[in-house]
């Protein structure tokens, strides 16, 4: 009997699925008879997101205005000798627009640009709300001068503590100075910095931190209008004495929630996984997140999200690695932030060979925090980088410089195949597949 065989392929819009039919075909009795299904194939679209959190890479144009003219995180570091990242050099770090300092690689492998913050602050949730699609055109309150007394008494009054300090005040140094007197007094610390926080720190041996918990979500109840801070954030810390006080890892942000739907939202209302590592759903307050995973750092973070490739979803996987601005920018350690880079660098090169067919890796930045710049300890007014690559992402793409951070949000959402004509930005998707 003669016969002859038929392949089918058939494309779908967010997945392509092949199946591999053999037929028999009948000269005699002019019919075709199917013999075997042999395999069948789902390519599932993931993105994973991971922002380095105030990991910039030089002063904005309009840095002076913020108090960070000359301010460049990447350069800081990139000279150090704990600085070693390759990995990152051939994702095209050093041939974004206007980076100076490392070596250029003369054939990256991944598209790259330099985005430039549209909205008008330089903290952690104007950040990462424009990432995720939404400029904030006015900045959020900030308290140089510490809150108003009315609302620090209000604050004692309901939570039956008397309160500290209420200054803009470095994280390590208000422990040194006030940590044993909260101790002695049962009080809550309370300070802010250039940022828009309201910041909590309490002994958890005299403060259990489920109640540290508690105080700051009444401190976000009251917080609001013009007193709208961006983040109320617990700082739980232990030791007796002030040469021996330290923060724990139980740190808790309690968010605005985002004035409009962003990316996060659209994703999960199209039916795609957002899944969030890190502080993302807390930023976020939780809004358009279907699945969070709490961590302890870079080094957790970074295991987390490698586990998260071996996992089958559709969708984003959100991460923030928090300790590049937590115990370094801010500490103005420049060698440990050097270090930290070396660590992700390594990540990178173990996270790319097992990257599947639909899965696009970004990188990026929601902020500065030059940990070289010893005006002040605060955040600092930078572009920041987007590194992206991925199995059908052109290499050596130079996108230049973008206007606006929610160029990640757009090309996000556009290559997941949902709809983003309310969110802010453009998508670059088609300049970077092939």
């Amino acid at each position: 009997m003669e016969y002859t065989i038929f392949n089918v392929k058939i494309h779908c819009a967010s997945y392509t699925i092949f199946y591999y039919n053999v037929f028999c075909y009948s000269f005699a009795l002019n019919q075709v008879y199917p013999i075997k299904l042999l395999q069948e194939v789902k390519m599932e679209k993931r993105v994973f997101l991971i922002v380095l959190d105030s990991f910039g890479i030089g002063a904005e144009p309009d840095a002076a205005a913020f108090g960070d003219e000359g301010t460049n995180t990447l350069g800081a570091i990139a000279s150090h000798p704990n600085f070693n990242c390759p990995n990152l050099k051939k994702l095209g770090l050093f041939n974004i627009d206007g980076v100076t300092v490392g070596e250029k690689d003369a054939a990256p492998i991944g598209s790259f640009a330099r985005l430039q913050e549209q909205s008008m602050g330089k903290d952690t949730t104007i950040g990462h709300w424009e990432i995720a699609g939404v400029v904030s055109p006015k900045p959020l309150p900030t308290f140089p001068d510490g809150f108003p007394d009315s609302l620090i008494h209000e604050f004692e009054e309901k939570t039956g503590h008397k309160v500290l300090c209420n200054k803009p005040y470095s994280g390590t140094q208000v422990l040194k100075d006030y940590g044993e007197q909260a101790m002695k007094e049962n009080a809550l610390i309370v300070y802010t910095s250039a940022d828009s926080v309201f910041q909590v720190a309490a002994n958890e041996e005299l403060v259990p931190v489920h109640e540290l918990y508690r105080y700051c979500e009444i401190a976000r109840e009251m917080l609001k209008g013009e007193y709208g801070v961006g983040r109320v954030i617990a700082r739980p810390f232990l030791g007796r004495t002030a040469d021996t006080f330290y923060r724990t890892t139980n740190r808790h942000d309690l968010s605005l929630k985002p004035p409009r739907k962003t990316m996060l939202d659209l994703l999960k209302g199209a039916g795609r996984d957002v899944i969030a590592v890190g502080k993302i759903f807390d930023i976020f307050d939780g809004e358009g997140v279907t699945e969070k995973i709490k961590t302890t750092g870079n080094t957790n973070g970074i295991a987390f999200t490698k586990a998260l490739q071996t996992r089958d979803f559709e969708g984003l996987a959100f991460v923030n690695l928090v300790d590049f601005d937590m115990l370094y920018g801010h500490r103005r350690d420049v060698a440990g932030y050097a270090a930290a880079a070396t660590e992700f660098d390594k990540f990178v090169a173990d996270f790319i060979p097992g990257m599947r067919e639909g899965d696009i890796l970004m990188v990026t930045a929601d902020h500065g925090c030059d940990p070289s710049y010893t005006k002040t300890t605060d955040h600092t007014r930078e572009y920041v980088p987007y590194l992206i690559c991925g199995k059908g992402v052109k290499p050596g793409v130079d996108l230049g410089t973008k206007l606006c951070f929610g160029t990640i949000a757009q090309t996000i959402c556009d290559y997941l195949g949902v709809d983003a004509s309310t969110l802010d930005g453009k998508s670059v998707l088609g300049d970077i597949l092939n």
